[in-house]
């Protein structure tokens, strides 16, 4: 068996099974799949069976413990000389595997200890799946480091699209407990350990993300959280790439600030104006328009450039349009975590698990 493709799962029954019908479809075959259902209300254990006939698939149910301790669950199950790790919520093309031969037989990666490919948008999924799919992979928001042809910072695998050599996963025991930022864990100790990881572009999956902004705020939130605990269990490791989006995020609330300030000038040099209190100079609007107008047009002008690059990548204005909020979100819920985490660990010197229980352990 060459590899073992494991999937942790938690509630997503649909979006498993989209997953498992594109594993029907690869043009090699040599793969086990194993899923780990991580303490479902919903099962996808029907799912799973209607599938048991076609792939070489092993069904797994366990108390919920979080998607890093779900992988080695389902790694110590393996049979493969290499784990695929991926998300639920990613489909593959018909030539993933096949990707992964090639790589795997050139000179590169008979080195390799571990690599990974990048992610984008599949043309099934919805206007705003695909806008938050831009606002994650996009250079003008996150800096191109998920894969991107430019980017600001090394390329380390992550969960949605992660391979690795089965005795390279023992030796270093798998995933933490971390709930967030596991994955990027996993990969600064690979590379710690002395072996070499790889981008592979042309090992790509579809990945579907969230459905909504609230709930991508959320998920970017807790990788801001995440990039501080990394940073303190990986000292160095913090690049400028990772403060863009908390300068982002200050830069954005100074900007409103002005704004506010502004309406209230020219509001108060109106009412002035109207009740005969002051000369009727227009000092006080003059300064007010201007604080109104000019913090808005860093704003806009970041606006268009995502509406323009956005648009132009999905071929559709609607999908321009909604990566504006979508790139917003993605940089401000980043940031936002980023300064709470830096503020709580940093600052107050919080351990991680006192700072973020809730956020970070199941």
């Amino acid at each position: 068996m060459t590899y073992s493709i494991i999937i942790p799962v938690y509630n997503r029954p649909d979006e498993v099974e989209e997953l498992l019908l594109s594993l029907t479809q690869q043009t090699r075959k040599d793969f086990e799949v194993i899923i780990v259902e991580d303490g479902s209300t919903i099962s996808c254990e029907d799912v799973c069976n209607h599938y048991a006939g076609i792939l070489d698939l092993h069904y797994y149910s366990k108390p919920n413990s979080g998607p890093g301790q779900s992988r080695n669950y389902g790694a110590e199950r393996a049979q493969g000389k290499w784990l695929i790790i991926l998300d639920s919520d990613v489909i593959l093309p018909e030539g993933y595997i096949e990707k992964i031969d090639t790589y795997l037989s050139s000179h590169e990666g008979k080195m390799a200890g571990a690599f990974g490919g990048p992610d984008r948008a599949h043309h099934s999924f919805t206007p705003i799946q695909k806008a938050i799919s831009y606002a994650m992979t996009s250079f003008f928001t996150t800096g191109g480091i998920r894969g991107g042809k430019k980017k600001l910072d090394k390329f380390y695998p992550r969960s949605y699209n992660m391979v690795i050599r089965r005795d390279i996963y023992q030796q270093l025991g798998g995933f933490s407990k971390m709930r967030f930022g596991e994955d990027i864990d996993f990969s600064y100790r690979i590379v710690e350990a002395g072996h070499k990881t790889a981008l592979v572009a042309d090992a790509w999956v579809y990945h579907k993300r969230r459905t909504d902004l609230r709930k991508f705020f959320r998920q970017v939130y807790n990788s801001g959280i995440a990039r501080i605990n990394l940073e303190k269990r990986h000292p160095g490791t913090m690049k400028p790439v990772h403060l863009l989006p908390a300068l982002f995020t200050v830069g954005v609330i100074a900007l409103l600030l002005l704004f506010a300030l502004g309406l209230g000038l020219y509001g108060c040099g109106e009412w002035l104006d109207a009740q005969g209190l002051r000369p009727t100079d227009n000092m006080h609007q003059g300064i007010g328009f201007a604080l109104i107008i000019l913090p808005l047009l860093p704003l806009l002008l970041y606006s268009l450039l995502i509406i323009t690059d956005s648009t132009l990548r999905n071929r559709s204005l609607r999908v321009g349009l909604l990566s504006v909020p979508a790139a917003f979100v993605q940089l401000t819920g980043y940031g936002t975590g980023f300064l709470h985490a830096f503020w709580r660990r940093i600052i107050l010197r919080q351990d991680e698990f006192t700072a973020f229980e809730k956020n970070f352990y199941v």
